[in-house]
């Protein structure tokens, strides 16, 4: 004789069966389509969450094996895009220099549910760049196409079902240029029907493509290197602004032109301003390597910016690997000493400093990638790590931890796993340089 509690289960196991047949809103989660989420904020808005990180861990869905990189996964419409670099090669290589490393990058399709590979494409490219481990830049996907930007420029334009190349770009040949330090790293922008990319050469430092076709629309500006900064679009003053950040300049271009608005000179060490700019009312915060930091403030008509305070010593925040994320008039982020730090805008006070999320003592360049989701963030450390905390004005509050996947890499003399994850469909999905994991966060996870 069957008990109520046997009832129950049957029922529902029978409501899940009919969820995963008939696609009910709910039994679909959102997409992580590019760098940093849908609107490229670090905002994950999918609810049906877990609470809290259970002490027996999390459940992991499927591995699937992928090569070196640092670039995340981009999640969309039922896929998984991963970027990698196949070489027989020592990559993992802890230094600065620049040596010549041969092997194939690839774009990997998979399944989303069960982590199959549905197709890759690869190409034979030759490396010369420090830290050469794979590819920078998350893969972005804009409908029924994917695009790829490689290490060493070059860039594909994939059909997302079949894999088929619709068009390319080999940016160093085209533009007459060379790698950065670190290659080409400045995640490409989709704006309406362009493809706004950081390319590097004479006059064409940042170029719009047409999506469709990769036809140039409009080149703009010279700089010492491409630099690593991606491109944003801001509002000022009620019109649209492309916000560019060479190594040597913070500049603005109207994004259908390529026209300059306005520039501020401003050095990267290293050329190593990594992050996207953040918009704080009418002001713009920049921030890069060695103690590297800056607040400008716009003027009424938005056409030209003057400092409010630069370079602050023990002060403001110098983030290097990981973005840092804006929450009313604090801004929380990773500074190059490896800290987790809460800023105060306009004045660049440091409201507190932990290493918690990563280690109990600082180190430098510590790392870990914040979203956040609900009044909470997920943060994926360079251990490998899924830490989960609330964030406010007297500091960092965590609420659980679990280990997701390996530190594979190296840096500093130390394992780390330097590759930002992705939130869709109420999983994590993240990769190191031997396997794309994904990892259920959903309530039901833990029933």
């Amino acid at each position: 004789m069957l008990r109520r509690g046997d009832l129950k289960g049957i029922a529902k196991a029978a409501l899940f069966g009919m969820i995963a047949v008939i696609g009910l809103p709910f039994a679909h989660g959102d997409d992580w389509p590019q760098w940093m989420g849908p609107r490229r904020d670090n905002v994950w808005r999918e609810t049906g969450i877990i609470e809290s990180i259970p002490p027996k861990g999390l459940p992991v869905v499927w591995r699937t094996p992928v090569a070196g990189g640092y670039a995340g996964p981009a999640v969309a419409n039922g896929r998984v895009f991963v970027a990698d670099y196949l070489s027989a090669d020592d990559v993992k290589v802890d230094n600065f220099d620049r040596k010549e490393f041969t092997g194939k990058e690839r774009l990997i399709c998979l399944d989303a549910a069960s982590g199959k590979q549905q197709w890759a494409h690869e190409y034979p490219v030759k490396y010369t760049v420090s830290y050469p481990a794979g590819p920078r830049v998350t893969p972005t996907v804009d409908g029924d196409r994917v695009y790829s930007l490689g290490t060493e420029g070059n860039l594909f334009c994939f059909d997302v079902q079949s894999g088929k190349v619709i068009w390319a770009k080999d940016f160093k040949n085209e533009y007459k240029t060379k790698a950065a330090l670190w290659g080409w790293a400045s995640h490409p922008l989709i704006d309406g029907d362009k493809l706004i990319c950081i390319a590097g050469g004479d006059g064409s430092h940042a170029v719009a493509l047409d999506k469709r076709t990769g036809k140039e629309l409009w080149r703009s500006g010279t700089a010492p290197e491409q630099g690593y900064c991606p491109p944003t679009i801001f509002t000022v003053a009620g019109k649209r602004q492309l916000i560019l950040v060479q190594p040597n300049l913070l500049r603005a271009v109207e994004p259908e032109s390529g026209k300059p608005i306005w520039s501020t000179p401003y050095e990267a060490d290293n050329g190593s301003i990594i992050m996207t700019p953040i918009q704080w009312k009418d002001h713009i915060f920049l921030g890069g390597f060695n103690n590297r930091n800056l607040l400008v403030r716009f003027n009424k008509e938005g056409t030209a910016v003057e400092p409010v305070w630069k370079d602050l010593a023990n002060q403001a925040l110098s983030p290097v690997n990981v973005q840092p994320t804006l929450e009313g008039d604090t801004l929380y982020g990773f500074d190059q000493d490896g800290q987790l730090m809460g800023v105060e805008l306009p004045s660049g006070k440091r409201l507190f400093q932990t290493p918690a999320p990563i280690a109990k003592r600082k180190q430098g360049s510590g790392s870990a990638f914040l979203v956040k989701q609900a009044d909470r963030y997920w943060m994926f450390n360079e251990l490998g790590e899924i830490v989960l905390g609330r964030l406010s004005e007297k500091g960092f509050e965590e609420s659980g931890r679990a280990k997701v996947i390996r530190a594979t890499n190296k840096a500093f003399g130390r394992e780390v796993v330097w590759c930002p994850p992705a939130f869709a469909n109420r999983r994590l999905y993240v990769r190191n340089d031997e396997e794309c994991v994904c990892v259920d966060l959903s309530t039901r996870a833990t029933q």
